[in-house]
């Protein structure tokens, strides 16, 4: 599982055998949760990030989107 970025002890990555739509997973300790970015940047789920913490990943991947958006095509091909 590639990590796209890790700031703030957050860990932005996705899996190798991913499925569509093109989402991010956000780590920190033991809790995740899973973006969607492929249009608008929504919260799929949450498993124990904070709301400041989810806050602050929705932040960074409204920042880092097209970047995380060209990593995805360049892993599973353009759609």
């Amino acid at each position: 599982m590639p990590t796209l970025l890790i700031l703030f002890g957050l860990r932005f990555y996705f899996y190798l055998r991913d499925h569509e739509p093109v989402h991010i997973h956000v780590e920190k300790g033991d809790c995740e949760a899973k973006f969607e970015i492929e249009t608008e940047v929504v919260l799929i789920y949450n498993h124990g990030l904070k709301a400041n913490e989810l806050r602050l990943a929705e932040s960074i991947i409204e920042e880092n989107k097209d970047n995380f958006i060209a990593e995805w095509k360049k892993t599973f091909g353009e759609k």
